[in-house]
């Protein structure tokens, strides 16, 4: 008489950690905001030509962390400072937000990781904003800490996006999936050749000291606006494979929130491109770029897993 071993039972699906509390999530989207803002006030410093307002680092001037006020202090100094006074705010945010969900031990070990790269990129920008300022605002630098911002806002958005989620693949088709890969690696890109194409500009954050790329400054432009629609393609690829799978609502949501992102921020760059670059749509546009960058890292963290 023969005998049937039984099957196995199946592993349980891996259940999401409970949502972090509402003042936990409150810190966390203050933290995401300063991570957008500090762009911003740092496109101030760079816009109005206040870059080398404070001579040194981490001093303001030699012998001083704060502005020495005379009669010839400029409103340069004012802002510079203003803005690195900004940056310690911001610091206070991250680690507040980084002891919270450490101390919360229902969190994943990967989530609580997660929390504490906004603190530690906190501490890097410092060090990279001083040596911008020590070499004089070369464009390589300052393009650095601008990437290094939109990294720091992207897991930023990600610890906002992935409360309460399991860590594992999105269960998408496959090509759905490759396409919002593709999607990443391009908006990578994207950024990147923006801050080439700002690099190559007139705002350098000093009219006098500041080098800038020798590259045509049009067609750095043009390159980027390529990729522009590289990115607005694959947005609606992605789409368009996402409605016709049975995906939540609040998936879909995300990604027509970021396609509307996208055609706002592309429509600001060839305002500003065809307007000669004025400082308060150069500023928006870097309003825009924090934004589009939150936009595109939620959109991808909300497909199913």
């Amino acid at each position: 008489m023969s005998t049937t071993t039984p099957a196995a039972p199946a592993a349980p699906p891996t259940e999401p950690a409970p949502a972090a509390p509402s003042w936990v999530r409150r810190l966390a989207w203050a933290n995401l905001a300063a991570q957008i803002g500090i762009i911003v006030t740092g496109g101030a410093v760079r816009l109005t030509g206040s870059g080398l307002g404070c001579s040194t680092w981490p001093q303001c001037e030699p012998g001083q962390f704060t502005p020495v006020l005379h009669e010839e202090t400029s409103s340069h100094t004012m802002i510079e400072f203003g803005n690195r006074t900004l940056t310690g705010v911001l610091g206070i945010i991250a680690l507040a937000l980084a002891v919270a969900v450490w101390r919360d031990t229902t969190r994943p070990l990967w989530f609580r990781r997660l929390a504490l790269v906004p603190l530690g990129g906190v501490a890097a920008q410092a060090v990279i904003g001083g040596i911008t300022v020590l070499a004089d605002l070369h464009p390589a630098v300052v393009g650095l800490h601008m990437v290094v911002s939109l990294v720091l806002v992207a897991a930023s958005a990600a610890l906002l996006a992935l409360d309460g989620e399991p860590l594992g693949r999105p269960l998408v088709a496959r090509p759905t999936l490759l396409a919002a890969r593709a999607l990443l690696a391009v908006g990578g890109v994207l950024m990147v050749l923006g801050t080439v194409t700002t690099g190559a500009g007139p705002h350098g954050g000093d009219d006098e000291v500041a080098y800038r790329y020798a590259v045509d400054p049009v067609l750095a432009a043009k390159v980027h606006a390529a990729a522009v629609w590289a990115f607005v393609a694959l947005v609606l690829v992605c789409l368009w494979l996402l409605r016709r799978a049975s995906v939540p609502a609040r998936t879909l949501r995300a990604w027509w929130v970021l396609l509307a992102a996208t055609l706002a921020q592309g429509l600001v760059g060839y305002v500003q491109y065809f307007t000669g670059l004025p400082e308060v749509l150069v500023g928006v546009h870097l309003l825009g770029t924090g934004l589009l960058t939150s936009a595109l890292t939620w959109a991808y963290c909300r497909l199913p897993r």
